[in-house]
Formats: structure tokens, sequence, C-alpha cells
């Protein structure tokens, strides 16, 4: 019994017992994985208490047409459109007071909303940078081409859903022929008489410092400034077989015609009186301005129609917006 006291002694105060010991390996060894966790982070700043309880910040979803051509409105008329916003479950404009809404590209103000259906949308279109490189339709592409006008009426007369012009003839202070005619100024533009809406004076005094500027390095403009016959601009009227008021009205339009086509293709619907397939007529057959004479409308906000299917080679006509939409904004 001494003996065994005396041991019991000796494991209490000398050399602790392996039972005594365990708790303090389990400690020591936590400590140590405390330690060498420290020692393996220690060079990463540790998160600050927002950071570990902010939300994640929402994707913003990708903005709907109807914002893109409202915004893009907006970017192109500053001084006429004091804002965009959503509202009555649509984006609308607020222009001189009153609000128009996308209402499904129709642009109408809002006591006309509950008879959208009879109208047709305003045209927002794809604009290509470039022309389009020419390809040779096969006689199964010529064939649907020819049935999609058919169904779509070449007279355009045939569509009975009128296009709203609502926002345009706001736009432009052009709602009557008395009205449009009060904003229409007289200018000489290369050379030629030209009657066009007084808002846009500026951007064609930058297009013609501009052409004069190439001409001055480029034989082929200068030719074509010399050739060029006549600069029909303000006239109110509808486009040719439709319904639907001419971007001319406004005098936002200039046809360029030339003295003599040289037996080339200008205007899709002069050229389908004698030639069924008119679509098929390659662009070395069209009459085409300078690409620098192009460029130069471009830079200021006006689109070529030769880049149209329909095409229109002489025209030109002031849409900074569609521009913008086809990511090709014009100078400022």
């Amino acid at each position: 019994m001494k003996n065994f006291a005396a041991r019991r002694k000796f494991d209490s105060f000398g050399k602790p017992s392996s039972r005594r010991l365990l708790p303090v390996l389990i400690i020591i060894a936590v400590c140590g994985v405390y330690s060498c966790k420290n020692r393996q982070t220690a060079s990463e700043p540790a998160p600050s208490v927002i950071e570990q309880h902010a939300a994640p910040e929402p994707t913003r979803a990708e903005p709907t047409r109807a914002e893109q051509v409202m915004n893009a409105l907006l970017e192109a008329y500053p001084d006429q459109i004091e804002k965009v916003e959503f509202r009555n479950d649509d984006w609308a404009l607020l222009m001189r007071g009153m609000w128009y809404y996308y209402a499904e590209g129709r642009l109408l103000p809002e006591n006309l909303l509950e008879n959208a259906e009879k109208y047709r949308a305003v045209l927002f279109y794809r604009y290509p940078a470039e022309l389009p490189a020419w390809s040779e339709q096969s006689p199964e592409g010529s064939a649907r081409i020819r049935n999609i006008i058919r169904n779509s009426g070449n007279n355009r007369n045939q569509n009975t859903l009128r296009r709203s012009s609502y926002f345009m003839d706001a736009l432009w202070q052009a709602h009557n022929h008395a009205e449009a005619s009060n904003n229409i100024r007289t200018i000489n533009f290369l050379g030629k008489p030209a009657r066009v809406h007084h808002l846009i004076l500026e951007k064609l005094t930058l297009v013609e410092a501009r052409i004069m500027a190439a001409a001055g390095t480029d034989p082929l403009v200068q030719a074509w400034i010399n050739d060029i016959s006549v600069a029909e601009s303000w006239a109110w009227r509808n486009i040719a077989n439709s319904q639907a008021r001419s971007y001319h009205s406004y005098g936002i339009a200039l046809d360029l015609l030339p003295r003599s086509l040289g037996n080339k293709q200008v205007y899709w619907l002069w050229t389908s009186q004698h030639r069924e397939n008119w679509w098929e007529v390659s662009y070395n057959d069209r009459y085409h301005p300078p690409a620098a004479v192009i460029s130069a409308f471009e830079a200021y906000g006006f689109i070529w129609g030769g880049k149209w299917f329909l095409f229109d080679a002489m025209h030109f006509e002031y849409r900074p917006e569609v521009l913008i939409l086809n990511g090709l904004p014009p100078a400022r």
C-alpha cells in the first residue's frame, strides 16, 4: 500500500501519467494547427465585416429595344428632348411638354395609345458601316424576294396601316405644310440652292467643308461635285407609292442628282419600271457617289440610301439616331 501510494504521488507531482497528458496534447495540437493556419494566411488580408455581409451586386439586364431607341433619340436630339424614363409600363420621352411612348416602335403620344394597333412603327433599321459585299442571287433567292415583295405590296399604298408621324411632326415642328415651311431656309450647298430645316444648317455646313477638303486631294470627288445637276430638298409630300410622309417634308433630306447617270441605276422604284428583278442590279451598274462623300455625310448624322435594300443612291437624310443604334455615333 505504501509503495502504491508513493507511485501515485510521484505520478501526480513528477512525471505525469498518460491519462493526465492526453488533454494537454490535444490543446497543444489545436493551438499548433491554429498557429500554422495563421502563418499560411498572414499575407492575405482578412475580409472586413462589410465584405463578409454585403449582398452581391445585381447584374443589370441588357437594355430592351425600347430603351435603346429612346436613349438613342435623346442622344441624337438633346436640344429637343428633355428626358427619357420608364413610365406606365413602357419607355417614354418628354419633348416640349408632351410624353411620347415607344409603343412597339410607334412613338405615340399618350392619348393615342389605346389605338396603337392602327399605326405602323417608325423604322429604326440596321445600317451597316460599310456597303455590304455584293452577292448574286440564286434563282431560288430571287423567287423568295419576289414573293416577299408581292406579299408586302410593291405598291406601298396597299398597306392600310398608317406610319405614325406624331413624333417626327413634333420633333421638326412640321404638323402641316404651313408650319413646316416656317422652319425652312434656303442655302447654297456645293454650288446648288437647297431648302432645308434650319436645325440642320450647321450640320450641312460641316458636311460641305469635309467634302470640299476631300475634293482638294481626290479628283473623283471634284468631278462628282462638278456633275451635280440639282439638290432636291424640302417638298411637302409622301414617300413614292406610300401613305407615309417623306423625310423631305421635314426638310432633312437631300437628293443629289447628277447631270447624267451614264446608264447607271440610282433608285429602285425607277429601275422596277423596266426591270422586274431590280434587286439583281449589281453595284457596278448602280450610280454611287464617291466614298469620301458618303463618309462626310455619315460623320455628321446623315444616312445614305444606297445602303438600303430599296436602294436610293442619290438620297441622304438626317437620322443620327439610326447611326447611334448601329454603333456609328456621328461627330458632335
